[in-house]
């Protein structure tokens, strides 16, 4: 009887996922409890927050609807109690691009070039963290000549740098080959560990279609790397979302989320559970900006054809934090370099390197898995690996560190089969925009990349606001 009742509740907890939700009543909510907009936004990270601002600026009610305390998503900054300084450990660096430069003009935020809140004069010790030791005889290599092939297979494919997924039909075979095959026929490996490295949370990108890479890595990218990206001035990435939740005022809905849609032709309804109460927001049309996987929407009335769609999206895991305590010196960063891996790629799950920050004692934390684990998980992985560093005979001083900032990036870098895509899945994806009063956002419909989500979500505002 037990397991009947088990199994009883998992098949009732799938298919609360999978079935409409039920018919929403405005008669149920009483009028204090019943928000009207032109526009709902579900999810205030960076493509939501970008969309509700452009909305308002075309003079649109919006409402936006954030499960968690602040606006921003990946965004993520830690001020040092001790001396007030910010360390951005989310998200770092933009494009210098047009929509960034105007988009941060517009709250008087200057940018600058340069690497944010890590420090730049560090002595590298290039360790495998499976095992703690130094991988003797490492020696990065020469990228000049394989970034130059890789520039000219980036020519090859213009689309791959404007928003959004805009693909040819038939997709060229080589975007669909994994990416390790790429690059041995390109003879592109010189420039793997580099991509690696921009290309964090991807899981194992030798194995994942090209698409996905060259996408990601396009040529705005290949050219910042190889001159200077933008941050902020006063190296405080969150201030453009404190700024916009400022502006937006009682639009915002923090630590509230999602319960039921209804959405047809006449417009959409939302139940939101907030901090204070239960609320239904009627609006002419609906933005979602969160990542679209169906564990994401338990009580949405998600079409067969969305459903379909979602089913198909796997990714990577990807947790960001800063430690303290660690034992391993200031000037000291720690990179993770695989001592039998192809191109001495780090393994995952592991975290990529422990990079020292402009507040003294504080360490720069960055893990990639395959798939998504537990935060406790990935803590425990990180002590491990610090561990080793001890009793490899690396760093002597290492010990257990502080985890005194921590957030979870994952579900990162959605992603679908070279099958799906060759079969058309991201023509069927872009066709959902519009569909049911319904719009999509996010890096899902894009990569991810602040300037570049925002140029994509850019794009659909006229026919939001119309």
């Amino acid at each position: 009887m037990l397991s009947f009742l088990i199994l009883l509740s998992v098949f009732l907890t799938r298919q609360a996922a999978a079935l409409p939700s039920p018919s929403i009543n405005v008669a149920d909510y009483g009028p204090s409890s019943i928000i009207r907009r032109d526009v709902c936004i579900i999810g205030g990270g960076s493509s939501g927050t970008y969309a509700a601002i452009g909305l308002r600026d075309k003079g649109k009610s919006v409402a936006v609807i954030e499960k968690q305390s602040v606006l921003g998503g990946h965004t993520n900054t830690y001020t040092d109690p001790n001396n007030g300084t910010k360390v951005d450990y989310g998200v770092v660096v933009f494009g210098n691009t047009s929509i960034v430069t105007s988009y941060f003009g517009r709250f008087d935020i200057p940018l600058t070039s340069g690497t944010g809140s890590f420090a730049t004069n560090a002595t590298i010790y290039n360790v495998d963290l499976r095992t703690g030791k130094i991988v003797p005889g490492y020696v990065a290599e020469n990228s000049t000549a394989a970034f130059t092939a890789y520039a000219a297979q980036l020519a090859r494919y213009t689309y791959l740098s404007k928003p959004g997924w805009n693909l040819p039909d038939p997709v060229p075979a080589d975007l669909l080959m994994p990416f390790g095959d790429f690059v041995r026929q390109y003879e592109l490996g010189a420039a793997v560990q580099i991509i690696n490295q921009y290309a964090q949370g991807f899981g194992d990108i030798l194995t994942i279609p090209t698409l996905y890479v060259l996408k990601y890595f396009n040529r705005p990218v290949l050219v910042g790397a190889q001159t200077a990206f933008l941050t902020t001035a006063r190296r405080d990435n969150s201030e453009i979302y404190e700024k916009a939740k400022a502006e937006l005022g009682k639009d915002v809905f923090l630590n509230s989320t999602v319960l039921a849609t209804s959405r047809n032709a006449n417009g959409v309804r939302i139940v939101v559970k907030t901090p204070q109460r239960v609320k239904l927001i009627l609006a002419k049309k609906l933005l979602i900006s969160i990542p679209p996987k169906l564990s994401n929407f338990r009580g949405f009335d998600l079409s067969t054809t969305e459903q379909g769609l979602f089913s198909q999206f796997s990714n990577g895991g990807y947790y960001t934090g800063l430690l303290r305590n660690t034992g391993i010196p200031d000037n000291i960063l720690v990179n993770n370099i695989g001592a039998d891996t192809p191109y001495n790629l780090p393994a995952v799950p592991g975290s990529y390197a422990f990079s020292p920050t402009l507040v003294p004692g504080l360490k720069d934390l960055k893990v990639g898995t395959p798939s998504a684990i537990s935060d406790a998980e990935v803590k425990a992985l990180v002590v491990a690996e610090i561990e080793r560093l001890k009793t490899a005979g690396t760093i002597m001083t290492a010990t257990t560190p502080e985890f005194v900032a921590y957030n979870s990036h994952t579900p990162y870098e959605l992603r679908v089969s070279a099958d799906a895509i060759q079969a058309g899945f991201y023509k069927n994806l872009n066709a959902l925009q519009g569909h049911k009063n319904t719009w999509w956002t996010g890096a899902a419909f894009d990569k991810h990349a602040s300037g570049e989500i925002w140029a994509f979500t850019a794009t659909l505002l006229p026919d939001i606001a119309a």
